[in-house]
């Protein structure tokens, strides 16, 4: 059943109500139309203020307390959505001319030709319907913008609105760099600590993350209680995705620090974030059809960013990346980990630590880069000097790993980290 359309009239003449309610019976009836009628401005004011469902406005110029064009400034003022058409003589020509520069979208003269009203006030529903029509679309437009932007940065989220190709139905191969977090030891926190807290912490966590991820024009594609799954270079291209990805996963590195501190002096024991880096090609794209919107990507290259999150578990380190994405970084600031064996890989993967500048004048980088190549190259030697560097940098858990391994007998940078 269509909508009821609801006209005010406004118009002081007594005989006016009976001609429009009998020229409109018809529509009336049928349930089209419906008229509501006040005498004068003032009256419609007070009706509109009562009756948020009119429509449009058919209102006289000459009226007693406020006559037609005063009611108009009002209309503008706090009915914007409303249309009027105005009635007057044919000598009131100036009134008329008025009214339209005060936003009347139409008139007709008096006397009144029924058929040129009928015709007027079909003319301006058919605009008004229009109108909402486009309102509604530049809203869902606005809804799902704000839904974009709690995934994507805001300028990926301009160049999605700009153009209808950015996010179509199916996949891509594209190279692109992966980032994994994980906030150590929250599960467990989880289990000891109230709802109330909880839900504070997660919620200012990974608000905290995703800002920075927006920060450097990564997407968000993913968060699993308190991890998260990242991609730079997608779906817009992003040509030092890899370099953007890396100073992220510092930035992170940074704010989970401290974040973890403020909450330590409330009380509660956050570990620190985990992060694993891989630069590779993946299919990118939405997938689950019509019912069901997930925009992922599905490869190895993603396979390895998980694992390599995971690698820092038994490193000791926070973050993690890949050569692939190292070699494609001017100027890299960081040291090599080794050459890991992950589950579900043939071959081994040469793993990078990137360090902050502070990071790096806090350690002697060069004599653990030294030491590394001894080990690399399985001399001996190796183990005296990751045991000074110990001695120098006892909190560096990377080189008392490296230590450990090599005292043990593994005088090489092969690490297995396949087998759980």
């Amino acid at each position: 059943m269509s909508e009821t359309i609801r006209i005010l009239v406004v118009d002081d003449e007594p005989d006016v109500e009976g001609l429009i309610t009998q020229r409109f019976r018809r529509s009336i009836r049928k349930g089209e139309m419906e008229f509501v009628f006040a005498c004068d401005g003032v009256e419609a004011l007070e009706l509109l203020d009562q009756d948020a469902s009119v429509a449009m406005v058919l209102s006289d110029i000459n009226m007693p307390r406020m006559d037609g064009l005063s009611l108009l400034a009002h209309l503008n003022e706090l009915h914007q959505d409303l249309k009027t058409v105005v009635v007057s003589a044919y000598g009131d020509l100036g009134n008329i001319r008025t009214a339209m520069n005060r936003g009347a979208f139409d008139f007709v003269t008096k006397p009144i030709e029924f058929s040129d009203l009928e015709t007027t006030i079909q003319k301006t529903l058919a605009y008004l319907k229009e109108f909402k029509e486009l309102q509604r679309q530049r809203n869902e437009a606005e809804m799902a913008r704000a839904a974009l932007s709690r995934y994507f940065s805001p300028n990926v989220v301009k160049a999605l609105s700009d153009t209808s190709e950015g996010l179509k139905p199916g996949g891509e191969r594209r190279e692109a760099t992966f980032l994994f977090t994980d906030l150590t030891g929250f599960t467990h926190l989880v289990e000891n600590t109230e709802p109330d807290v909880i839900v504070e912490l997660l919620n200012s966590y990974i608000d905290g993350v995703a800002r920075i991820i927006f920060a450097h024009d990564g997407t968000v594609m993913k968060v699993i209680g308190d991890a998260m799954q990242a991609t730079f270079g997608a779906p817009i291209d992003q040509p030092s995705h890899a370099a953007d990805a890396v100073a992220c996963a510092l930035e992170i590195d940074q704010f989970t620090e401290e974040y973890c501190a403020k909450w330590k002096s409330k009380g509660v024991n956050l570990g620190s974030t985990r992060i694993g880096v891989n630069t590779g090609e993946a299919i990118i794209g939405n997938f689950g059809g019509d019912s069901f919107f997930d925009y992922t990507a599905y490869g190895d290259a993603v396979n390895v960013a998980a694992r390599l999150e995971s690698a820092n578990k038994v490193l000791g380190t926070r973050i993690c990346v890949s050569e692939s994405t190292v070699k494609q970084i001017d100027n890299f600031g960081g040291r090599p980990v080794g050459k890991l064996r992950l589950a579900g890989k043939s071959g081994s993967v040469t793993a990078y630590e990137p360090l902050s500048d502070t990071q790096i004048s806090a350690l002697d980088l060069q004599a653990y880069c030294e030491a590394h190549e001894l080990l690399a190259a399985g001399d001996v030697g190796a183990r005296q000097a990751f045991a000074v560097l110990v001695g120098k940098m006892s909190d560096d858990p990377l080189t008392l790993f490296h230590l450990q391994r090599s005292l043990a007998g593994a005088l090489d940078v092969e690490i297995d980290l396949s087998v759980k």
